[in-house]
């Protein structure tokens, strides 16, 4: 009954700003930025009371767990109330038995949260048609940024019991989602076309990274390279806004200061320069593995037959056993990241350790079920690494004066570039966090090359792997895929203007003119095809000190690439990459003479935003 008054509440409200709107006239980019900043403070709101809860729901679990097993001296509030209150009750052998087994108990607590986390996934979230920011992407290139925004409040309380029990997963993605939904419930509730919606899907993640890391650079950046997939010119001033926004009111709450305090960092000699090549090579064999593994992971749980509620109690308990030993792997672990930029005491071996278990665990919780992301487990996991290998190199290399926080540093973008594979956000994002410019050139080097050969070794992002394993290939935000259903003979153009070889070239410039054409098809005097006259070809003749009069077939090009009408868009437009050309003759497959129509670029656009549409219409009519 309350969830009906608050939907009819909200829907009364955007209905009379829609009728206010409309009064006023605004123009459309004035009514934008207006909208980009509500989307802008309430995707900050949002992120501020997300990061309050998790973190309540952590102390009250965790407080005091920071130390291996053996030296703890605290129990956690949540197990000290019970030794409390059975004390105060008079059952002090209870009291004292719960105090003895306490640094036991408590390790357990991930098993509990995955509990709560299945229940609410399987009982209230039910089965959703887009998950994480795999699912946001899906939704901007196909669905038209439509998201169920109605189901935001239980996932984040979902994604604050994940962290706040310890379970090994980020919050940044969870504010990423926050964002987005926030965006789309905008723009769908005040029924805005699809392309304004997915620009502030977009500008809600934007908002989301500037509230979780307090740098709204870095927001605008993640959300263009990311979700819409390009610096597109038309959404980067509504994403800019919303992403100032956020970070305006995350500021004033929270205060200035970013998600990690750094110190200065110190660049002591070029000599150390190779040594960043050789992190960025380790960085990026350590990505490209977290990627499988999150492949490996999630088949294996998708396959399991077993109740789904009960899948991440299973991760739990795998949590709960190496954080017996590694307590560092719990929740979010920013503050390990922050000892370890101080130059706090910490082994090879633990940070190695701590690198190996992060990498391994977050693929398990998050393909298990629990909520959360891969965005701050790999900043852990490059810091970790960093850290160690920093260790190492000061051991070999004494005279350099190396830094072992400043390789950490560096190991954090360098992991997080070759997990998402967006480096432009991992340089921008480090950036802001130290505000040193001296950091670029290290962190230029270790970036690239792990970008590099991630990619190499495994093509998807740690994001658009799981849009593969569901048949979406995605490129510069599109679905690649969908020009693999419609075939040449759809869109090709059949009134088709062609030369003869005899033509002259003034004839035939006068009629490229005429039809504003860059090339024309050239046919033999038995109406066969010889080739294809360009511009360049023209010029080139023309250029020919000769002076002799030449016709079109003697300037034509003649070694052509063909399409055939029964085959894919998606086929004839990787041929056009070959030469990167505008067009191609389209020809009878048994008769490669025989000229039967002509494809352009603009047709296969043409085509794609067709099919887009068609495929969209039918999701939302699914929905």
């Amino acid at each position: 009954m309350l969830s009906h008054i608050l939907t009819k509440t909200r829907l009364f409200s955007f209905g009379k700003i829609i009728r206010w709107l409309n009064r006023q006239q605004f123009s459309e980019s004035v009514a934008l930025a207006v909208i980009a900043i509500l989307v802008g403070l309430a995707s900050g709101i949002g992120v501020w009371l997300f990061k309050q809860l998790f973190n309540v729901i952590y102390r009250y679990a965790f407080e005091g767990i920071d130390t291996p097993l053996g030296i703890l001296h605290q129990k956690g509030i949540v197990l000290r109330f019970f030794y409390d209150l059975a004390n105060w009750a008079g059952f002090d052998g209870i009291g004292t038995a719960l105090g003895s087994v306490g640094n036991w108990l408590i390790y357990f607590i991930p098993v509990l949260g995955g509990l709560a986390v299945g229940l609410i996934s399987h009982f209230i979230i039910g089965k959703e048609r887009y998950v994480g920011i795999a699912g946001i992407m899906e939704s901007v290139a196909l669905g038209g940024g439509r998201l169920p925004y109605r189901k935001i409040p239980t996932k984040t309380v979902a994604a604050a019991l994940s962290l706040g029990t310890g379970a090994s997963v980020g919050p940044a993605d969870p504010s990423m989602q926050i964002g987005a939904y926030v965006g789309s419930m905008f723009g769908q509730l005040l029924r805005l076309s699809d392309e304004r919606i997915r620009a502030l899907v977009a500008s809600g993640v934007a908002g989301g990274i500037a509230a979780a890391f307090n740098a709204p650079i870095a927001g605008i950046f993640i959300a263009l390279e990311i979700i819409i997939g390009e610096l597109s010119v038309n959404a980067f001033g509504i994403v800019t806004l919303a992403s100032v926004i956020s970070s305006v009111f995350t500021q004033a709450v929270s205060g200035h200061e970013p998600a990690f305090r750094i110190p200065a960092y110190a660049f002591n000699s070029a000599w150390e320069l190779p040594l960043y090549f050789g992190l960025g090579v380790l960085s990026g064999l350590g990505s490209a593995f977290y990627i499988r593994l999150h492949h490996f992971t999630r088949g294996i749980f998708d396959t399991w037959n077993v109740p789904r509620w009960f899948k991440p109690v299973v991760a739990g308990l795998v949590v709960s056993l190496v954080g017996m030993y590694l307590p560092q792997i719990f929740g979010t672990g920013y503050a390990t990241i922050e000892n370890i930029l101080y130059g706090k005491p910490m082994t090879v071996t633990l940070l190695l350790s701590l690198t190996l278990a992060r990498l391994v665990l977050t693929p398990i919780c998050i393909s298990s079920g629990f909520h959360g992301g891969v965005f701050a487990p790999s900043l852990f996991s490059g810091a970790t690494l960093g850290g160690a290998y920093g260790l190492i190199a000061r051991q070999v290399f004494p005279s350099l004066n190396i830094s072992p926080p400043a390789f950490a540093m560096v190991g954090m973008a360098a992991v997080l570039a070759g997990t998402i594979h967006a480096p432009i956000s991992s340089f921008i994002l480090l950036f802001e966090m130290t505000h040193d410019y001296r950091i670029i050139l290290p962190l230029i080097a270790a970036v690239n090359v792990s970008l590099f050969l991630s990619w190499h070794l495994q093509h998807d992002s740690v994001y658009t792997l799981g849009l593969t394993r569901k048949g979406i290939r995605l490129q510069r935000g599109r679905d690649i895929d969908v020009l693999e259903t419609i075939t040449v003979s759809k869109v090709m153009e059949t009134a088709i203007v062609t030369l003869r070889e005899s033509d002259s070239l003034a004839v035939a410039t006068d009629l490229l003119t005429r039809k504003r054409q860059h090339g024309l098809p050239v046919l033999s005097d038995a109406g066969e095809l010889t080739g294809i006259i360009t511009v360049q070809d023209i010029d080139r003749a023309q250029d020919d000190d000769s002076g002799t009069a030449r016709s079109v077939g003697e300037v034509c090009t003649r070694e052509l690439l063909l399409a055939y009408p029964d085959e894919t868009i998606g086929a004839a437009l990787r041929r056009i990459g070959v030469r990167n050309v505008g067009q191609l003759p389209v020809v009878a497959r048994n008769n490669p003479r025989h000229l039967i129509g002509l494809l352009h670029n603009t047709d296969i656009a043409r085509a794609y935003d067709l099919t887009v549409t068609r495929r969209a219409s039918t999701r939302h009519r699914a929905y």
